[in-house]
């Protein structure tokens, strides 16, 4: 996602105001990770290029030793420099010059030795990016903190690496968490280019610079909450006890799972986030309701909602078997849900097919209302005792008008069968496994009542 100069200003302004409200709260996790943040210095050649009040390399190395030397006073958090592009001279083209120059330290202790070092730094080489996001993933000691990449550069990849493919596989195996990107004065035609590599900030001048650092800073800083609201019909948020997952939206991977509710003062639950990544959320209602591309503004009590209103569903059977339901949606062959008979579930508001798996089959269309329950009862079943004169073929059928529907088969492999079925009237078709003639086929019709045992013998 490309931030445009107007989206940055605003969201530091939105930032600075919120982080000076001190009547504002946050809840804080009980034992917050160790916070690691890893910078990737662009030192190529392309540095040298004169940008606002100077080169771009001054510029930038200005800048970040003024962050950095900011972070010096804060717990929890280690930092470190990876530098590119600045041991060996271009040409020719040296795609491992990429180093980590400060390893991770305490930041009161990094800050002074990554401003010593960006001091003494020459751009020289060329521009291996995907080279010094793999690299730097092993710069991390493990993955058990908050790894955060924050990647300063003004030109694309030039080695045959592709970091857009080297940041989701990194990501994908929690090495780290989506990078930041900070274009330097960047060609308007790369900018796209970098959408794939992480949540890119173009920086077109040093003001703007240095308010991107403040922003990113405060994503890896600031303590963030959340809070979903499940909305009803009214628009209220008087749902709850539904399980919510957070993915991360460019690795598709869950990064938060948890269940709705609400807290001792009837509001639903806060609970803490990474600011770093955009997120899909999904409410896993029946059937589910989601909500993508949700940023968090960090910081700050972020609100999001999802309209979930919901009624319930229960089927009744007065029966000693276990029966189950099936549900879809309207006019939809796909199964939605598979529900145990005598229990309740909720279901999002709208219309459903039912078809209860009972011998024979029962289909019901039924509309889900706000607050409200749809109960449906089936009839007590009857036992079918069948007795057949021998082990044969055939069948039980259900006589639905004039028309004869299998229910039950005869295998051939027993004589006997034990059988509940709807109250109702109920044909026997059946020809022994030794008859070797069509005509030997026999046919019994029988009725079964609720409840009750019906004996039937050839």
């Amino acid at each position: 996602m490309i931030i445009n100069k107007t989206n940055i200003l605003t969201c530091f302004l939105i930032i600075f105001i919120l982080s000076s409200n001190s009547s504002l709260s946050y809840s804080k996790e009980a034992n917050p990770k160790l916070n690691r943040v890893l910078f990737i210095f662009d030192a190529s050649q392309s540095m040298l290029g004169r940008w606002q009040s100077g080169r771009k390399i001054d510029i930038a190395k200005n800048l970040l030793s003024k962050m950095v030397d900011s972070l010096s006073n804060l717990d929890n958090l280690e930092i470190a420099l990876r530098v590119y592009g600045h041991k060996s001279p271009f040409p020719p083209k040296d795609c491992e010059d990429s180093y980590l120059e400060v390893n991770f330290l305490p930041s009161d202790i990094a800050a002074d030795l990554i401003k010593k070092k960006l001091s003494v730094i020459k751009s020289r080489g060329t521009t291996p990016i995907a080279k010094s996001l793999q690299e730097g993933a092993k710069d991390f000691p493990n993955n058990k903190s908050r790894n955060i990449v924050i990647l300063i550069t003004d030109g694309m990849e030039e080695c045959d690496m592709d970091p857009c493919l080297v940041s989701k596989s990194l990501q994908n195996e929690g090495f780290i968490l989506k990078p930041f990107v900070i274009g330097v004065g960047l060609d308007k035609s790369y900018k796209k280019s970098f959408d794939c590599v992480g949540k890119f900030f173009d920086a077109t001048n040093e003001s703007e610079f240095k308010d991107i650092l403040n922003i990113v800073i405060s994503h890896v800083i600031d303590n963030t909450t959340v809070q979903v609201n499940l909305l009803d019909n009214e628009n209220m948020a008087t749902e709850t006890n539904v399980n919510v997952t957070f993915y991360d939206n460019f690795t598709n991977l869950p990064k938060y799972n948890y269940v709705h509710t609400f807290d001792n003062f009837g509001y639903p639950d806060t609970i803490a986030i990474d600011p770093v990544l955009t997120y899909n959320v999904t409410a896993h209602t029946i059937p589910p309701v989601s909500l993508n591309d949700v940023s968090i503004i960090p910081g700050r009590h972020n609100i999001i909602a999802l309209k979930t209103p919901q009624g319930k569903l229960e089927v009744n059977i007065k029966s000693k078997n276990s029966y189950k339901y099936i549900i879809r949606k309207s006019g939809m062959d796909s199964i939605l849900h598979v529900q145990d008979l005598n229990s309740i579930d909720n279901y999002i508001l709208g219309k459903y097919d039912i078809e209860v798996l009972t011998l024979p089959k029962k289909k019901f269309s039924v509309e889900i209302k706000q607050k409200q329950k749809v109960t449906i009862s089936i009839p007590t079943p009857g036992l079918a005792n069948i007795i057949l004169p021998s082990k044969g073929y055939g069948g039980i059928y259900s006589l639905e008008g004039s028309q004869l529907i299998q229910i039950y088969h005869f295998n051939g492999k027993k004589k006997e069968h034990r059988i509940s079925l709807l109250p109702g009237k109920y044909k026997i078709i059946y020809r022994s496994l030794s008859a070797r003639s069509s005509l030997y086929t026999k046919q019994k019709n029988f009725t079964i009542k609720s409840d009750k045992s019906n004996l039937i013998k050839f």
